[in-house]
């Protein structure tokens, strides 16, 4: 068995594709859709796993976009996505400029949510050991649910 992706359904296509792209770094891979079924199907992945989801397909995450308007209820009954990343604190501020709320701070140098425009919960994780604490972010109040 192997890990594939993680499928999310999405309001807004575009809107979606600037927030994991554009704002989070996720590349797109491919990217389907069916005339027949009113859907399209895009396929990211995190920088660091490109290579590896062109050759093998995974890890992905698949954002799901069908045609005909639906009502989905509260993200956060999808549980989350998972990233790591290189420098906890130089992500969340650059995703803070591009105005990204940072729900629950990297307060410890180590984890820190976000959530996308449909509302799922991100959890960002330091690469290798907690990062020492600092500020803002030793201090930054949680903002929201996440």
């Amino acid at each position: 068995m192997r890990y594939l992706h993680t499928m999310v359904r999405v309001h807004n296509l575009e809107e979606s594709l600037d927030f994991y792209c554009n704002k989070l770094g996720l590349s797109e891979i491919k990217r389907m859709e069916s005339e027949a079924g009113r859907f399209t199907l895009v396929y990211l992945a995190a920088p660091g796993d490109t290579r590896q989801a062109r050759e093998h397909d995974a890890p992905l995450l698949e954002l799901t976009y069908n045609w005909d308007p639906e009502d989905y209820t509260g993200g956060r009954n999808f549980g989350h996505l998972a990233f790591e990343v290189d420098d906890i604190y130089a992500v969340c501020q650059s995703l803070m400029d591009r105005g990204v709320t940072i729900n629950r701070p990297p307060r410890d140098g180590w984890m820190a949510f976000i959530r996308s425009p449909d509302r799922i919960s991100i959890e960002l994780l330091q690469k290798g050991q907690a990062l020492p604490a600092r500020e803002p972010w030793a201090s930054m109040a949680n903002t929201g649910v996440w």
